[in-house]
């Protein structure tokens, strides 16, 4: 108690009745802590006296680990003589402040003196004294508070110089440390602290020597400098950007996730939360992220106060140098904040890479596990929103969260100094803000539910885009392209609609949070005055500041509030499907009687490749309990090694079996069991964007052997001789350059090379001729390649049933029959018994094989390649603009929302910022003339003045809020309206050179930018603009020296803005270039997941997504960092303003300048308003490079609006043209690409009317060249095509496509009721389509799903391939067209229901021309008239029956080899 005495004489040891005593945190806070210190350096000292290791340390980090105990032991000596001569010159010293004192210079020596020992590292780097470091100044703070209290400021400068000292060694020997744990090869427990200073890249890639080596160079973010350097010489590519650090890299982001996803839904089957997984994942990292956060913000309050206590310094007019320290201090107050802005803003970027990486990855991840039938519950355009869209929104909520906290935070420390700048006055602010908050709560709940729907509508759009997409050449020789898009309007103006009423409730959130601080002012000032305070020039700038401190917290509440609806209602979303069930490679279910007895009837189910018993199943997902079984009742063994011919008629169940056995069905009741690997080949094949050989290795290794004997075997070795680069030829989109037959041999082929125990081949030999059918089932499936193996084949190949082990034939979703192909009744089976073609002896096979080998060597020499070769190579990287965004971008922008309101806006935007500029100049006039003995008005007057001024400022947000709604809105519509009405006039070569997942691309993100995110940040850049040149304006007028930095600042400003806004171009269009194999790629596993699952591909798939995403990664992550570099430095040039200025108005109230600086109100005005140009400048330039980054969007659209259109022509046709249905080809010369040889070669020829004509030749002959000049999808470049004698060139194109009738090739079946996709123009009564139905075989089909009215899902996926061409074939008939063509529609059908169908063609097309592209001979047997064609040249023609009997003729020996 006496040593409490002598230390503490005239002070309470604890508590003085208010507060902590001063001695008692000097005493204990202070002296204990460095005591506390000392002992820890000196026991870790001792222990670690013969350690050894060896650390390169940088000379920058030598220097600072010397200069900072330096610094520290001089300023506690300095401060110790002061002390002294305190002492000597008379006055008291209290007995603790020596003590402390002590204390602090025995730490910073003994530091000191370790420094100079060999092993100093490990000492400083212990963990224990680490981890002290970081914490000690905490326990400075209240000493810090007491010097700051003490009203004495050059001991506040010096304390906080020593707590400076003390964090800056904190943080070197923390950063010291995580190197030596880096180098020594141990994980580190600090691993990453607010402020790391390395970042690990791959060992394969360059490091980066500023994250490294570098701490000066991180937290500047030097690195970037020499990938700016190339933006200003030349256009970025890939190779320029920065690499990624190793924490950024998508599989270990998606592993992190995804592994807390899987916990949780342990946890949680039913209803697992994405946000709870995220916060599992990244939850940690963000939470010291809100601790740097919190720094932040309260460091941004330091610089009203500091400017505060200047604007009194200048206001008592003395000459004491304290008003330099205020004035530089507030310079270096804004450097601080600078740098830890941009770390926050660093570390949190890098965040939301990490989980856009993860989350993108986790939704492709769940693409490829979830079945079929699970994902019937999500349309594809809702799936292909989930990754475009709702990912982005997700992500966002890292910025929103915080906010939510931190807005509050900033709002209630800004009204706590206005209390104690104003008193109460505050609170009549305060009641404003609290009015407003159930009005914003209320908008709120309006925008979530406009953007619930609006979402849907998304969805649907995009559905409905891709659809269109998909199919536009189909629906362009239906001539419907434009009732799709009226269709897709439909949708467009309901999501307008909910667009509309968002942004509308947007522009009045604007409006209430813009006008608060204006409303705030007026009432706050008016109460303060009319309660008898008088106004002097601290208060009210010091009030203006924080005034300005309120506007972005303010404004950001209602985008914060949206930020957080749009993530929850994005989250909820991608949960739902990130929760759907997924495939299972071992599909049996235990426990099931019947299927156990299954088991055990089998005589040895060992030898069973698969075995199905008692399989119930659907296409619906799980969620459904209401269901048609698909499948009921199938048991079915297949024995190893067995070539099993599944048979049956159109929609039996053959498709869906092998789907059954591959799990991508729903399984309701028994049980399957496969045996081994598989592989398959859909009905439709998948085919990869790529080259050949991509397509056929489907990642597995390549064996040359190998490779060649399945090209052989397939019969594609020839094909790939014609192609231009052989195998390594590029395919386009789902093979859009190849025929049909080459996609489907290059599918088998895929199968083939892939080797599996089980071979699921689904009607592969329908698509190709008769010949090559042949050779493929010997060479092939019956080849020694496959022969070993299971092969499940369904067909209608009589060939291949003949070949067969076991046949099964299934009837309406049963197995009906199973045995051997001798105890089938094949005649029922064969289509055309009338020509004796059913010979199955050794001389006739003999006969075809030579024939094979004739026909492979004639198809060296063909071409379709005419259709190959025309667009082989054609799809090209996609391009992108260089340099910056032209002016002609803006100007189409603003036509798209128009002159009137973009005039409008502008205009408003800059009278609200005069009237804003001119309440704050009366504000000064009143303080000035307030203070003065010249008070000619009353306080009346002023209120009077300054409501009509917040009167004005209000009414102009609103106009300004308003007219940017309604222009962005209306923009919009013009975007999407005139990009829609583009596209569906574009010529088909568009398409096929053009992946869709570019143009859906335009359509989702681009189209979502121009929608929403481009007319929030314009407003921002023109509210920025206007401000700083307010700014600006007023600074030159109040301060005439302003006027001497505004020229080299201006230069300076629009250097740094040129440097970096070179770079920023090219790395948003590297963006917008990187995203797009992203969507495409997604689009296409969508399409062949079920094709991928049975390869068991997935990981290679998941492999290439993780390369795309990793380039996409790299662009995001060189953006973040560029703008980065480009803020510090403008709030480092902004700080050098604020300091400049301060400075000046410091100087000028000494008299010291031949000029008067103004009165203290214009200068408190101008001080007032350099603080807040820190934030505002760097807003600015922010602003307009995302501005230009976002029109790049624009930039890209605008691309698709110069595509080239067709030639429609202009000649109206008779509504009963063609009469008679003749057509002439009068020397037709057809090529796809003018550098390329023709598809079609000077072909002549005359379809009298009401004939039928068959045209075959092999595949590539140019046949489906003869329908694509007929509908004019390709321009001819020599000849004319005549019917009943009008040439259709000078025909309106659509005028003419109406008036003729087509089945294509591909089946097409859109999402909608089946009356629509038979009569979408609603011509014909329900009693003609009926009768249509029955004579194409369908009726009963159609009657038992449910009739007209029933739902057809995306692709028509309910119905089996055949029925989709037989309700194609209704939908042609419909048309009752004089002229209709076949594309090959019966390749899909079985022999009866073919037999069936050309009869009733015979019948119902009596007196109609009819042109039909057939593989079959069988299928032209009974035609008037056939053409052969070769190379693109009719080299035969004539009456089927006559050909037959010249043995000479090309159509006999054709004949012959299809055995048909």
């Amino acid at each position: 108690m006496e040593l409490m005495k002598h230390i503490c004489p005239d002070s309470p040891y604890v508590w003085d009745g208010k507060h902590v005593s001063e001695c008692f945190i000097v005493t204990v806070l202070g002296f204990g802590a460095n005591m506390v210190t000392l002992a820890l350096v000196a026991a870790v000292g001792i222990n670690k006296r013969r350690a050894k290791g060896n650390i390169r340390i940088n000379l920058p980090m030598k220097v600072f680990l010397y200069i900072v105990p330096v610094l520290g032991a001089c300023t506690v000596l300095f401060n110790m003589v002061l002390l002294l001569k305190k002492l000597l010159d008379g006055y008291p010293v209290a007995f603790h402040e020596w003590i402390f004192s002590c204390s602090q210079f025995a730490v910073w020596v003994t530091i000191l003196l370790f420094s100079t020992c060999d092993y100093w590292f490990v000492v400083f780097c212990n963990q224990i004294l680490c981890l002290w470091w970081i914490a000690k100044p905490f326990l400075l703070i209240p000493h810090l508070q007491t010097a700051f209290y003490s009203q004495e400021v050059f001991r506040y400068l010096r304390e906080s110089l020593l707590a400076l000292l003390d964090v800056m060694f904190g943080i070197l020997i923390n950063i010291m440390r995580i190197k030596w744990a880096s180098n020594k090869g141990r994980s580190n427990s600090m691993e990453e602290p607010l402020l790391p200073c390395k970042i690990n890249v791959k060992e394969s890639h360059p490091r980066i020597p500023g994250f490294v080596q570098n701490f000066w160079h991180l937290i500047t973010f030097k690195p970037i400098n020499t990938l700016m350097e190339c933006g200003v010489k030349r256009q970025l590519d890939s190779n320029d950007l920065l690499y990624l650090p190793e924490d950024l890299n998508p599989s270990s982001c998606h592993k992190l996730l995804q592994q807390s996803w899987e916990a949780l839904q342990l946890k949680n089957s039913h209803q697992p939360s994405l946000l709870k997984a995220i916060c599992c994942a990244y939850g940690w990292p963000y939470f010291r992220l809100g601790l740097l956060k919190v720094i932040n913000d309260c460091l941004g309050f330091v610089g009203p106060v500091l400017l505060n206590k200047l604007i009194r310094f200048l206001q008592q007019g003395s000459n004491h140098y304290e008003g330099y320290i205020f004035a530089i201090s507030l310079g270096l107050v804004s450097i601080l904040k600078s740098f830890l802005d941009t770390q926050y803003t660093f570390h949190l970027s890098k965040l939301k890479l990490k989980m856009r990486s993860s989350i993108m990855t986790t939704i492709y991840h769940k693409c490829l596990y979830v079945r079929l039938a699970e994902r019937s519950k999500f349309s594809e355009g809702e799936i292909q929103t989930f990754m475009s869209v709702d990912v982005d929104r997700t992500v966002n909520l890292c910025n929103s969260f915080h906010d939510m906290w931190s807005l509050p935070l900033q709002i209630g420390i800004a009204l706590y100094l206005l209390y104690m700048q104003v008193k109460l006055a505050f609170l009549s602010g305060i009641a404003i803000t609290i009015l407003l908050i159930p009005v914003n709560k209320w908008i709120a709940q309006l925008i979530a539910k406009a953007t619930k729907s609006m979402m849907e509508q998304k969805d649907e759009r995009i559905r409905r885009t891709a659809e269109l997409l998909t199919h536009i050449r189909t629906l362009k020789m239906y001539s419907w392209e434009l009732i799709f898009a009226s269709w897709l309007m439909k949708t467009r103006v309901l999501e307008v609609k909910y667009l509309s009423t968002r942004k509308y409730l947007d522009a009045w959130c604007v409006f209430f949070w813009a006008t608060t601080p204006s409303l705030f002012s007026l009432f706050t000032f008016g109460l303060y005055t009319l309660l008898g305070h008088q106004l002097d020039a601290a208060t009210v700038f010091t009030c203006l500041a924080l005034f300005n401190n309120l506007i972005s917290p303010l404004n950001s509440f209602p985008w914060v509030i949206n930020g957080l609806i749009d993530a929850f209602i994005s989250s909820r979303r991608l949960s739902k499907y990130l929760s759907s069930s997924e495939y299972k490679a071992e599909m049996e279910k235990k426990g099931n009687p019947s299927a156990q007895s299954c088991s055990n009837n089998q005589s040895n189910p060992e030898n069973m490749a698969v075995l199905i018993c008692d399989a119930c199943s659907t296409w619906l997902s799980s969620d459904e309990k209401d269901f048609s079984l698909v499948l009921d009742n199938v048991t079915l063994p297949i024995p190893k090694g067995y070539l099993v011919v599944v048979i049956g008629e159109v929609g039996s169940g053959k498709s869906s079996l092998l789907n059954l056995i591959l799990g991508e069905m729903r399984l309701i009741n028994g049980s399957i069991h496969l045996t081994g690997s598989t592989t398959y080949v859909p009905q439709i094949p998948w085919i990869l964007s790529g080259t050949i050989r991509d397509n056929i290795l489907f990642g597995r290794d390549f064996n040359p052997t190998r490779y060649s004997d399945v090209l052989q075997a397939c019969a594609l070795d020839l094909d790939i001789a014609l192609m231009m680069g052989g195998d390594m030829a590029c395919i386009g989109e789902k093979g859009i350059n190849l025929s049909g037959g080459q996609r489907a041999r290059l599918a088998l082929a895929r199968a083939l090379y892939c080797s599996s125990d089980v071979y699921m081949l689904d009607d592969v030999l329908s698509a190709v001729d008769a010949h090559v059918a042949f050779s493929i089932l010997h060479n092939a499936i019956l080849g020694p390649l496959m022969n070993q193996q299971t092969r499940i084949l369904c067909t209608h190949n009589v060939q291949a049933i003949y070949a067969a082990d076991m046949v099964v034939e299934m009837d309406k979703g049963r197995v009906k029959w199973v045995g051997t192909p001798s105890d089938l009744n094949v005649s029922s089976y064969l289509a055309f018994p009338s020509i004796d073609n059913c010979n199955i002896s050794s001389e006739v096979q003999a006969d075809k094989r030579s024939f094979v080998a004739v026909e492979a060597e004639q198809e060296v020499q063909e071409d379709d390649s005419g259709k190959l070769e025309g667009v082989i190579g054609t799809i090209e990287a996609e391009t992108r603009k260089e340099g910056r965004v032209e002016i002609v971008v803006y100007k189409n922008y603003a036509e798209f929302a128009g002159w009137f309101i973009t005039t409008l806006t502008c205009l408003s935007a800059i009278l609200m910022q005069l009237s804003r500029n001119g309440n704050d100049l009366w504000l000064s006039f009143w303080v000035d003339t307030t203070g003065s003995s010249q008070k000619d008005y009353s306080t009346a007057f002023y209120l009077g003045i300054l409501s009509m001024f917040c009167l004005a400022n209000s009414t102009l947000t609103l106009m300004r809020a308003f007219s940017f709604a309604f222009g962005g809105i209306r923009a919009a519509i013009q975007v999407h309206d005139r990009l829609l009405s583009r596209l569906i006039n574009a010529s088909v070569s568009f398409f096929d050179q053009t992946p869709s997942g570019r143009i859906l691309n335009r359509f989702s993100s681009d189209l979502y930018t121009i929608d929403d995110s481009l007319p929030f940040i314009l407003n921002i850049l023109l509210a920025n603009f206007v401000g700083l040149m307010g700014i600006a304006i007023v600074l030159s007028y109040v301060q005439v020296v302003f006027l001497l930095v505004l020229l080299p600042f201006w230069y300076i400003y629009s250097k740094l803005q040129f440097y970096y806004r070179s770079t920023s171009r090219e790395l948003r269009r590297l963006d917008s270039v990187s995203r797009s194999p992203i969507y495409a790629s997604f689009t296409e596993t969508l399409d062949g997941a079920s094709t991928i699952r049975a390869f068991s591909s997935e990981d290679f798939f998941l492999f290439g997504f993780t390369q795309h995403l990793t380039l996409y990664q790299r662009t995001s992550y060189s953006e973040v960092t560029a703008s980065l570099w480009l803020s510090l430095r403008l709030q480092l040039l902004a700080a050098f303003v604020v300091s400049f200025v301060a400075v000046m108005a410091v100087i000028g109230s000494h008299r010291h300048l031949p000029i008067n600086l103004g009165t203290p109100g214009l200068v408190g005005l101008a001080l007032s308003y350099t603080t807040p140009m820190v934030s505002l400048m760097g807003n600015f330039l922010t602003s307009f490079t995302e501005t230009e980054k976002e029109m790049v969007s624009v930039e890209r659209v605008l691309q698709y609006m110069d595509i080239p259109q067709e030639e429609v022509g202009d000649k109206q046709l008779d509504l009963h043209w063609p009469s008679r249905g003749e057509i002439q080809f009068q020397n037709v010369t057809l090529r796809y690409i003018p550098s390329l040889p023709p598809a079609l070669r000077g072909v002549s020829f005359i379809i009298s009317g009401g004939t039928q004509v068959g045209v075959i030749g092999r595949t590539g002959a140019g046949k489906s060249s003869i329908l694509n000049a007929l509908f004019r999808l390709n321009p001819i470049c020599g000849g004319c095509i005549l019917v009943d004698g009008i040439d259709i060139a000078g025909i309106s194109l659509r005028d003419l496509r109406s008036h003729l009738a087509v089945v294509p090739q591909s089946p097409f079946l859109f999402e909608g009721s089946l009356r629509d996709n038979l009569d979408p123009l609603q011509i014909n009564d329900d009693t003609q389509i009926w009768n249509i139905l029955e004579k194409c075989h369908i009726k009963q089909e159609v009657e038992a799903v449910g009739g007209l009215d029933i739902h057809v899902k995306g692709s028509g996926i309910s119905f089996s391939v055949g029925q989709r061409q037989l309700v194609c074939l209704a939908r042609a008939l419909l048309k009752s067209s004089q002229v209709l063509c076949l594309d090959e529609c019966t390749a899909n059908v079985d022999t009866q229901t073919t037999s069936k169908l050309q009869n009733a063609i015979a019948r119902e097309c009596r007196g109609i021309t009819v042109i039909t592209i057939a593989h079959r001979i069988s299928t032209v047997m009974n035609m008037d008239n056939i053409l052969i064609l070769d190379q693109g040249i009719l080299v035969e023609q004539g009456n089927p029956s006559m050909l037959l009997r010249d043995e000479s003729s090309r159509f006999s020996s054709y004949a012959k080899a299809s055995k048909m």
